[in-house]
């Protein structure tokens, strides 16, 4: 029997793009899946919604919880943890995915989009961190993750996009700091960062930075995600982890399932050496 069997994850972000790809990833293995995230009915120019994630979930074995949640609003995030609880009797794994980009220098990041940035990034992801806890709390192996990169004082990854760099860092440091606030307590904090440019919607924000034919598939970091999520959560802590690192301690030695156009080469994602 699977050890997600039963246990309730609960992911914002999860509409669409790595978010959908780690629900559908977990519903395989007969998990609970809650899909948070703000887009409740179809948009003219991106695919998915949290109804047809939730309806994919249980096509895949896992029992779904849609819930239209903007995690920018404190009282929302509280109250969609309570909702979860009630629904499935509690939260095991908490994956704040949910995200905001913009790769743009200082001069040419409004305020506005700075804003946006750090009240999703790192506003986001600690709203729902203190908001899961008292769930987590009563479970036998619970998990935070944050898809957020290594922590790194180089120059270079500021320098060129320093607003969305504090924004993700704010995630990372949250990694930092939590892992060792509630190791005592036995809740994993984990980070997980792909070592390549993941082919989602997200890419639209770069215009022609990116080649779609030179990235991966969400489901490499989803298969990451989900070995994560099996570890035991009072030795697996305080981790940055790279997808690739996760799935080749379980044996992946071919990494071309998961190439968009494998006869491409692939590219770097950014924070990475």
């Amino acid at each position: 029997m699977s050890k997600l069997k039963g246990k309730t994850v609960f992911i914002t972000g999860s509409s669409r793009g790595i978010g959908e790809a780690i629900a559908l990833r977990v519903a395989k293995e007969g998990a609970n899946v809650v899909i948070a995230a703000k887009s409740d009915t179809p948009h003219p120019k991106l695919l998915g919604t949290i109804h047809t994630v939730a309806k994919s979930v249980k096509e895949a074995g896992g029992k779904a919880l849609a819930i239209k949640l903007d995690i920018r609003d404190g009282e929302s995030v509280t109250s969609a943890m309570a909702q979860t609880a009630e629904h499935f009797g509690g939260i095991d794994v908490l994956v704040n995915n949910a995200s905001a980009i913009s790769l743009t220098g200082t001069a040419d990041t409004p305020m506005k989009r700075f804003d946006l940035m750090m009240d999703v990034n790192t506003r986001g992801t600690y709203a729902c961190s203190q908001a899961a806890l008292p769930y987590l709390l009563k479970s036998d192996n619970p998990h935070i993750l944050m898809l957020s990169p290594p922590l790194s004082l180089k120059a270079k990854w500021f320098k060129n996009h320093l607003a969305y760099t504090i924004a993700k860092y704010g995630m990372s440091m949250c990694v930092l700091g939590m892992s060792a606030e509630f190791k005592s307590q036995g809740i994993a904090v984990n980070a997980l960062w792909p070592r390549t440019v993941i082919g989602t919607a997200a890419l639209a924000m770069l215009g022609d930075m990116v080649n779609v034919g030179n990235c991966r598939t969400p489901e490499i970091v989803a298969d990451a995600a989900c070995e994560i999520f099996k570890q035991g959560s009072t030795t697996c802590t305080g981790n940055f982890f790279g997808d690739e690192e996760i799935l080749r301690k379980q044996g992946v030695t071919n990494f071309d399932q998961y190439a968009i156009d494998s006869t491409k080469s692939l590219q770097a994602d950014l924070f990475l050496d």
